[in-house]
């Protein structure tokens, strides 16, 4: 099969022939059809990632056909048009992720390939309303916005919320998930080209965070926010405790802008505010995602598809932060 492989940090994938993969015990063999990107390749690649395993296909992201099952597993599912659970081993607390958690995609051969083994349990139909390619943008960012936007940050009908870098994948299905449930929703980006995107998908109101009034810009036009979900961090994190409203939750799920240089405790407990991390999802969460997305037929919004063969184009265009939405990889 083709397969595009990490040989050593710092420099491109290699797509090469590997040997088909063949499932064992509890396992299926799952002829993919689409793949799609994630900032974890990424840094993966650029060895900004713990634990990291070379000789590997990369892929968190993965959609197509049962090719083959292992024993114990019924022959029934061979045919069947699936999507895979990136994030393996959860464990039982549903508050948090278990010591042995990891995510398909290193050490485990990922979905950079023509075939991946899965074990069955990760394995779920496609909703049938998507194609290849937004089926394949939807595991690991759907779920991870899933986790931040309902569990952890309990977001309601008619709340507030504040989606921070709109145009990143997660960021883009918070904003889906919030117009869906009716929420009041506004952005923060740099690019006016994406703030505009987001009001088109139902956003109330963007700002553009280079600029220094941005916050107080918000309070005056769109009001506080009971809900703010970010994956930046960095120096502007403090400016969202400031657009908060008393009781509010700012729920975080990456630091892409660095860690925040302060921590304005005196905002935080005078008024009542919930600081939340967030990380991935659990087995839970992803069934409740896929049957929220199949209940408001939400369509991941996909940015490009490259083939295979042009991965570390990309890898590229993912680097430059231009995108709007998932970048997919077509695998055939």
């Amino acid at each position: 099969m083709r397969a595009a492989v990490l040989e050593a940090v710092k420099q491109p994938l290699v797509v090469k022939e590997l040997p088909d993969p063949k499932p064992g015990p509890n396992e299926v063999l799952i002829e993919l059809k689409a793949a799609a990107l994630n900032r974890r390749d990424l840094w993966i690649i650029e060895g900004m990632y713990p634990g990291i395993v070379t000789g590997v296909v990369l892929g968190s992201d993965g959609a197509g056909i049962v090719a083959e099952v292992g024993e114990e597993v019924s022959g029934r599912l061979v045919g069947q048009e699936v999507i895979i659970n990136p994030g393996w081993d959860w464990g039982r607390e549903e508050r948090a992720q278990s010591d042995a958690f990891r995510i398909l995609g290193m050490p485990d051969h990922g979905t950079f390939a023509e075939y991946v083994v899965v074990p069955v349990e990760y394995v779920y139909p496609k909703p049938a309303h998507l194609n290849w390619h937004e089926a394949a943008a939807l595991p690991l960012a759907g779920v991870t916005a899933y986790r931040a936007t309902f569990t952890q940050g309990q977001l309601a009908p008619a709340d507030k919320l504040l989606v921070t870098g709109i145009g990143g994948g997660v960021a883009t299905f918070v904003l889906q998930y919030g117009v869906a449930i009716e929420a009041e929703v506004a952005v923060t980006s740099s690019a006016e080209e994406k703030i505009e995107r987001a009001v088109q998908l139902g956003a109330k109101s963007g700002y553009n965070y280079t600029e220094k009034d941005w916050s107080r810009a918000l309070l005056e036009e769109f009001g506080a926010v009971d809900v703010a979900v970010d994956g930046a961090g960095g120096p502007g994190f403090v400016q969202l405790i400031d657009v908060l409203a008393p009781g509010g939750r700012l729920v975080n799920y990456g630091v892409t802008g660095g860690v925040p240089p302060v921590c304005p405790l005196p905002k935080i407990f005078w008024r009542q505010l919930r600081i939340i991390g967030s990380t991935m999802g659990s087995p839970r969460d992803f069934e409740r995602m896929l049957d929220f997305v199949n209940r408001q037929r939400i369509r991941p919004i996909v940015d490009r598809v490259f083939p295979l063969t042009e991965i570390s184009a990309a890898l590229e265009h993912m680097k430059r932060a231009l995108q709007f939405g998932k970048i997919v990889i077509e695998i055939q």
